[in-house]
């Protein structure tokens, strides 16, 4: 499972980034899934729902160098321990003080052990608590003892999250723990291994990964549909399926690393109350798969699949297998493992289901493209015939920037001859196969129903800028408007993406002026306006309440030179408006129809034939993008 911030190191187990020790907004969630329905019995899936040898330890209970989850009663005293002490995000935070907790997000524990050494006399277990797993400090027993009365040091020993010091009687945390909340009010606990912030020295290479920037981004995508069942494909520490049981009956949990599987069923049954589970039944909502990839769901479907893959680019040389991050990289040239996935995720997907995953694309030189082509076009010939896709491209890295960040990743940097050797390979690995830069993103796939009326849209376009978070909502209400005014042109209701021939012949039209590319499939051969049939222009629309208007001009002039629109929330878009689609939209109040409106432009403009495509494409992109709402 990757996870980078925005073209910084990612801070796998580093006390609060915004990512992690922070509030996490995950949208609206349903705790008794009643909206869902009984679901099927846990025989219906799988290697799930069988009957456990009454003398063995569960599978990934007792892994080595993982955390153990055989004993609930354990388990459930320290839940009871860290919420007694007030072990929450804003219990953290009021303690240190918000200096303390951006500066720990940037790694540097200082502030926070400074905060700690003055105020910690006024929560001392809580300031034990982040001393020890947060910060990696070591403690003496009897601290641990009254911070955690009820599990005390001998049971933390007993669950493997403690170790002796290398002197004197003092212990130290053998796993990242801390609090993680989201906006639905939910405190959860997750653990996950310690980082190079905590224990300086190179990562060991079945490293499992923490809450990171890229996890985050994940939650935040992923739309919280009620599904039967769902499949969190490398699950790392489980965040994703915490959060996907939330609205899944059933989630199946898979990674290669068994380490990684021990630390979700710790976290799982750490948070058994909170999330709904039952400690004696597991297998009931969740099913922990061991395998890579695909593998240890052949043959099965679901409804919905998120994944933050092992998508990082790596130099490939011979024998490496053995020493390579498998929290990050999937062992295959360049990005390989991201194309073969995304070619294999429709196979697992029910009619109607939905993939949300984070990958990134090399992107070779192309003198011959323009800047959205030269990126899309690799990965717009990964995905299968028939599947709707979304890739949307939120940074843009050259080959040194991201050796340098994965290379920083790992604490790679700390040995200056073996950093030198092994950026130099990533240098010539790229310049192998003419890699000029690295596209990293958000994927929403799509598996069409045999009632879609019209092909599933595709679609791939670049926004670097700040998104509203979580973004699902604006996301799932954008695809939404994709399928219907798909079914538009599949009917020939309008020429909205009609573009040149030449457009055309290379499967691709621009939207509108609004930077995205997208395969072409409507009709042509209709009138401008549109026929008589309900189509989008035959509906009513006004502007969306987050959006406003900009005009620009050069002091004293009659007209303005430029007219912006911009979004305030959702996908915060800006577009510039041509002075008939300023016109358009500023008439929409609902109580004209988009073809009443063509009309009355058509006559105060005087046009002959009715309104140019591209006038067409720009209402229409308006629509889809949300800055124009059906009332």
């Amino acid at each position: 499972m990757a996870d980078t911030q925005h073209g910084s190191a990612q801070r796998d187990a580093g006390l609060p980034d915004p990512s992690a020790l922070s509030e996490v907004g995950t949208g609206p969630k349903s705790r008794a899934l009643s909206d869902v329905g009984a679901g099927p019995e846990p025989s219906a899936f799988p290697g799930s729902g069988s009957a456990p040898d009454p003398g063995a330890a569960p599978e990934f209970s007792t892994v080595p160098g993982a955390p153990r989850s055989d004993d609930a009663a354990a388990l459930r005293q320290l839940h009871t321990d860290l919420t007694a002490a007030g072990f929450t995000v804003d219990g953290v935070t009021e303690l240190v003080g918000e200096q303390a907790m951006s500066a720990w997000s940037r790694d540097e524990a200082v502030p926070a052990r400074r905060a700690l050494e003055r105020h910690g006399h006024r929560a001392p277990a809580l300031a034990t608590l982040a001393s020890f797993f947060l910060l990696g400090d070591p403690v003496p027993a009897t601290a641990l003892d009254a911070a955690l009365p009820t599990v005390g040091a001998a049971g933390l020993r007993a669950l493997g999250l403690v170790e002796g010091a290398p002197s004197g009687d003092a212990l130290l945390a053998t796993m990242d723990l801390r609090p993680y909340a989201t906006d639905a009010s939910d405190e959860w606990f997750v653990a996950s291994d310690l980082g190079a912030f905590q224990r300086p020295g190179v990562l060991r290479h079945d490293h499992v990964l923490g809450i990171g920037g890229a996890s985050t981004t994940l939650v935040q995508s992923t739309p919280r549909r009620a599904v039967d069942r769902a499949l969190d494909l490398g699950t790392g520490c489980g965040i994703q399926t915490f959060h996907l049981l939330s609205h899944a009956h059933h989630v199946t949990a898979t990674d290669i690393s068994d380490r990684a599987l021990a630390t979700t069923r710790f976290n799982l049954l750490l948070n058994a109350e909170a999330l709904g589970l039952d400690p004696e039944d597991l297998d009931a909502r969740v099913s922990l798969r061991r395998g890579s990839l695909l593998e240890p769901v052949a043959g099965e479907r679901f409804d919905m699949v998120v994944s933050n893959p092992p998508f990082v680019i790596t130099p490939r040389t011979a024998g490496d297998d053995a020493e390579r991050y498998t929290y990050r990289d999937g062992g295959l040239p360049g990005d390989r493992l991201v194309s073969d996935l995304l070619g294999s995720l429709p196979d697992v997907l029910n009619p109607g289901g939905t993939a949300h995953m984070l990958a990134n694309w090399e992107i070779p030189a192309d003198p011959d493209a323009g800047p959205e082509e030269t990126w899309s076009r690799r990965p717009a010939s990964w995905i299968a015939p028939g599947i709707g896709a979304w890739f949307i491209q939120r940074e843009l890295q050259d080959p040194c920037e991201y050796a340098e960040t994965w290379l920083r990743d790992a604490s790679q940097q700390r040995d200056l001859a073996q950093y030198e050797a092994a950026y130099r390979a990533y240098l010539e690995d790229f310049h192998s196969r003419g890699v000029t830069a690295v596209g990293f993103g958000m994927v929403w796939l799509y598996r069409p129903t045999l009632e879609d009326a019209a092909p599933a849209p595709r679609v791939f376009e670049s926004i670097p800028h700040p998104l509203q978070q979580p973004i699902a909502p604006a996301l799932a209400a954008e695809w939404d408007r994709m399928l219907r005014l798909a079914v538009d042109d599949d009917a020939g209701h309008e020429v909205a993406d009609l573009g040149d021939a030449a457009a055309h012949a290379k499967g691709t039209v621009d939207d509108g002026g609004h930077g995205r590319q997208r395969e072409s499939g409507a009709a042509a051969g209709h009138d401008l306006v549109g026929t008589a049939h309900d189509g989008w222009q035959d509906r009513h629309y006004t502007v969306a309440q987050d959006v406003t208007e900009e005009r620009h001009g050069a002091p004293g002039a009659e007209d303005p030179a430029l007219i912006l629109l911009r979004q305030g929330a959702g996908l915060r878009r800006t577009v510039i408006l041509s002075s008939e689609a300023a016109g358009f939209t500023g008439v929409c109040d609902g109580e004209l129809s988009a073809r009443q409106i063509l009309t009355a432009l058509g006559s105060l403009l005087g046009w002959e034939v009715g309104p140019a495509p591209q006038l067409l494409r720009e209402i229409k992109a308006l629509i889809e993008h949300g800055f124009l709402v059906e009332v």
